[in-house]
């Protein structure tokens, strides 16, 4: 059975695929990376930091061959996968510099002679990873995990063979042993989880609760970044023009296959027919087109099982009362592409109220008053980030308080920042990643106490 395989999300042909590695390959991976993690975990930090150094230096010198195997497998604009790559050598610089100081033991003033803090590995850390950041996401997890002196293992997703190999490449030639990929089926998934330390897994609801449960079963540590619909309220002072154009911008790049995007547009009715107008407007301008032409500001989805997904999704939101403003048809001719759409009057009736939508459609919901936006905004299983559009800070600030949500973002669309922690509530997962919050996730907090 091939496990792995990637088509062009732009012409929909298969451009390569590869089978699982043979059922004794896990176990012996395995032991090659404990191995190798002890002599990682005796170095020093400042050791460490120098060799992920080595890493970013790899990646830039392959960016843009790497940027070119996402845009070719994601089906994401070539300007969106060069930001990602760079983004993931900020990254590795920000952890080789914060971490020295972070990891160090600290003194706890006692009664004892001697006691304190040390932040020691986990051990080895599994991951399992999704398809719309193959490269960042990777490196979200594994480079903290890194500097605290674990070894880690990927499960990359089924569609990215080819950028993952690309990555592992940049870490080979960075001479680190210590991260590998576990090209493996998912029928293999519990026997890695068995046999690693801790879990992380970035991905859909639904298979992050197999995941937490597996690894509840061999009592595993797990990190969980799960979906988002996350909410982006538009109160009645805001800079309508300004929020209209960070919704549309929030809600359509990487063809609106972002958990943390802005996905459910909450207003208050005195500028709901204008906000409505002005981000149809703004959509509107959107262009399909190759990922790879630098005229394109649309582009495709990544699977054809997630375009129809998706658009079973706005047939459902037309059949119960929603307002198709803009888009909300699947074009003719290769690949899998789905226009910029725009719904209007979302109720509970309909699935895109309830569920993640993942692709080119945002969904307005109409709120009757200030305090219904919150109602609205919370009425939802999940819980990653939230935006809130005004010109009065100190209000916006005190309807923050009351979001069920991971991050609240004010006059700024949702996104993550290398220094700020970066997770979610409810549905959306536990755990947290980036920032020294991240750092700590995959660490035994160990007290010494010496009399």
């Amino acid at each position: 059975m091939t496990a792995f395989k990637s088509c062009n999300p732009a012409t929909g042909e298969v451009v390569f695929s590869r089978e699982p590695w043979p059922q004794a390959q896990l176990a012996s991976t395995v032991a090659q990376l404990k191995t190798a993690r002890k002599i990682w975990w005796s170095l020093s930090i400042e050791q460490r930091a120098a060799r992920m150094m080595m890493l970013a230096d790899s990646l830039m010198r392959e960016r843009e061959t790497l940027a070119g195997y996402v845009t070719l497998e994601v089906g994401k604009r070539t300007a969106e996968c060069l930001a990602e790559i760079d983004k993931s050598v900020q990254l590795i610089r920000y952890y080789a510099s914060l971490a020295p100081s972070l990891l160090q033991t600290l003194t706890i003033p006692t009664h004892a002679s001697k006691s304190g803090v040390a932040f020691e590995p986990l051990g080895l850390v599994l991951a399992v990873m999704p398809w719309n950041y193959p490269i960042w996401q990777v490196l979200r997890f594994a480079v903290p995990a890194l500097m605290a002196g674990n070894a880690c293992l990927v499960k990359p997703a089924p569609v990215v063979p080819q950028s993952t190999q690309k990555l592992l490449d940049c870490v080979r030639a960075a001479g680190l042993d210590v991260l590998d990929i576990a090209w493996i089926d998912h029928n293999q998934v519990e026997e890695a989880i068995s046999y690693a330390d801790a879990v992380a897994f970035t991905g859909s609801t639904s298979t992050g609760r197999i995941i937490a449960s597996l690894a509840g079963r061999y009592l595993k540590k797990t990190v969980l970044e799960l979906g988002g619909s996350n909410p982006f309220i538009v109160l009645a002072d805001a800079d309508l023009e300004a929020a209209a154009r960070e919704a549309a911008y929030s809600r359509f790049r990487d063809a609106g296959q972002s958990c943390n995007a802005a996905k459910r547009m909450v207003v208050v009715p005195e500028i709901a027919d204008q906000f409505v107008e002005l981000l149809t407007h703004e959509a509107a301008q959107l262009r399909p087109g190759l990922p790879t032409e630098a005229s394109t500001t649309l582009a495709p989805l990544t699977r054809a099982d997630l375009r129809a997904a998706l658009h079973a999704q706005v047939e459902d939101a037309r059949s119960n009362g929603a307002k198709v403003c803009l888009g909300g048809q699947i074009p003719e001719g290769p690949g899998f592409y789905y226009p910029a759409t725009v719904l209007d009057y979302v109720n509970p009736a309909c699935r895109v109220y309830h569920e993640e939508v993942f692709g080119p459609v945002a969904s307005v919901l109409r709120a009757s008053s200030e305090q219904d936006a919150i109602r609205l905004a919370n009425d939802n299983p999940f819980g990653l980030g939230a935006c809130i559009y005004s010109k009065d800070t100190a209000r916006a600030w005190n309807l923050a308080r009351q979001l069920e949500v991971g991050s609240v973002f004010i006059n700024r669309h949702t996104s993550s920042d290398l220094r700020l922690p970066f997770g979610g509530v409810k549905a959306s997962g536990y755990g947290r990643e980036l920032s020294e919050f991240g750092l700590y996730e995959f660490v035994n907090v160990k007290t010494y106490w010496q009399k």
